[in-house]
């Protein structure tokens, strides 16, 4: 498939061909454990990374491998790795980078969920994150030190619908010689491609937007192909000899392709977090229509967050497609297309008003997901970011007083007059 099509083109056509036994033009779904080696020498070349095939399913799939193409070309990168949902994705990227003592910088403003894994979970590993404003960029720089082994961030964060300056950001960890890691499930490779600004590693949640029907559970990695592991000596699994394939060098051996090789020939044989082919084969029938489907979200929030700026019960909407945004004029420069359909939004009457708002509402699903094409809506304070501080839920744009939307592709006057009748009803 050629690099230069349109990603229009790409999403129906990209990482899939015609099944060349049966001529099936779908991707197979491939419900099988393990594959019929042709003879031991075979197997002993698969097992040493000489040769590339199929050896279990917890490694590689012909359904998932189709789709792990199709997203590396959407997002231009040199290869990727799907596992089992976004937050697989995220210790899926670390797990090479990392080591006991190191440290990752993070942006304040990620999804809870997310800060809940760097605050807690990964320090049972001996790694920790530093939690940093990256629009105060003298912050960033000082936040870095000797044991920073990557930036982390979301394109468009969840659940505020702010938008990351991706190249700012992407010059100070080229500076250190770190990776920048970019979260891109909500914009999707339609609305932004973090890796043409400068960052090293995409991570997905392809449960959301990329399947965009609320049917399975999904995570990728892309790589771009293009971080020197080799340069400094702070990522060893990469560049250095690793002992469960003889001293063989990831970096030296693979080139662009090393992290990617890490991912699934160590990241998926030992942390086991394996994508299921029905999954992969979902999510290959979602993103086809990825295309279709983005523009219609954008527009539709665009008019339901003006609708609801202009409205006396709102005092807040933090849309970064909005005018009044403070980020509007970075999502204009770096997201033409749009700024996505998740925002956040809050009415008078504070967390009491919000949370009737919420039991009020008729159209929007009241879920624990997003990126779906039907729209949703949560109270983050209480669900999504319930186990942050105060603090900790403001600076990541959850405040308890807000409610989150995730618009979807209905009709738009639809939306508005649900929004309408279920103020009426939490205002009083």
């Amino acid at each position: 498939m050629a690099q230069d099509q349109s990603l229009d083109t790409l999403t129906v056509h990209a990482g899939t061909e015609p099944d060349p036994v049966t001529g099936a033009r779908q991707t197979p779904i491939y419900q099988t454990t393990s594959y019929q080696f042709r003879d031991v020498d075979h197997a002993a070349r698969l097992f040493n990374l000489e040769e590339v095939g199929y050896i279990y399913s917890r490694l590689t799939n012909p359904t998932v491998a189709a789709l792990q193409n199709r997203v590396a070309a959407l997002e231009g990168g040199a290869g990727a790795v799907c596992c089992s949902s976004g937050h697989a994705a995220q210790i899926l990227a670390l797990f090479p980078l990392m080591g006991p003592g190191k440290n990752i910088v993070a942006s304040t403003r990620l999804y809870g969920g997310t800060v809940t894994q760097f605050s807690h979970a990964i320090r049972r590993f001996g790694w920790s994150a530093k939690f940093v404003d990256l629009d105060d960029t003298d912050a960033l720089r000082a936040a870095i030190d000797d044991d920073t082994r990557a930036v982390f961030c979301e394109s468009i964060s969840n659940p505020g619908g702010y938008v990351t300056d991706i190249p700012e950001v992407a010059k100070i960890a080229d500076a250190a010689g770190i990776p920048l890691i970019v979260d891109n499930t909500l914009a999707t490779p339609y609305l932004c491609r973090p890796l043409e600004m400068g960052a090293t590693l995409v991570v997905h949640s392809l449960t959301k937007f990329m399947t965009g029907n609320g049917t399975v559970t999904g995570g990728a990695v892309v790589d771009s192909g293009k971080f020197d592991w080799s340069a400094n000596g702070k990522f060893p699994s990469l560049s250095e000899p690793e002992p469960a394939y003889h001293g063989l060098k990831f970096h030296e051996t693979f080139g662009a392709l090393a992290f990617t090789f890490h991912g699934i020939a160590i990241g998926l044989r030992d942390l086991g977090m394996t994508m299921n082919p029905q999954g992969a084969h979902y999510t290959l029938m979602g993103i086809e229509t990825l295309a279709l489907r983005m523009p219609r979200h954008v527009e539709n929030a665009e008019k339901v967050a003006q609708w609801l700026e202009g409205d006396p019960r709102v005092t807040s909407v933090t849309y970064a497609g909005l005018a009044s945004s403070p980020w509007n004029g970075t999502a204009k420069r770096l997201y033409p297309k749009g700024a996505g359909s998740l925002f956040n939004f809050s009415i008078k009457g504070g967390y009491e008003a919000a949370v009737k708002l919420v039991d009020a509402l008729e159209l929007f699903s009241h879920v624990a997901n997003l990126g779906d094409a039907r729209s949703l809506v949560i109270h983050p304070a209480s669900t999504t970011h319930r186990q942050l501080t105060e603090d900790q839920q403001r600076a990541a744009g959850a405040a308890p007083e807000l409610v989150r939307l995730s618009i979807g592709i209905e009709n738009p006057d639809d939306l508005i007059a649900d929004l309408d009748r279920a103020l009426a009803k939490a205002t009083g």
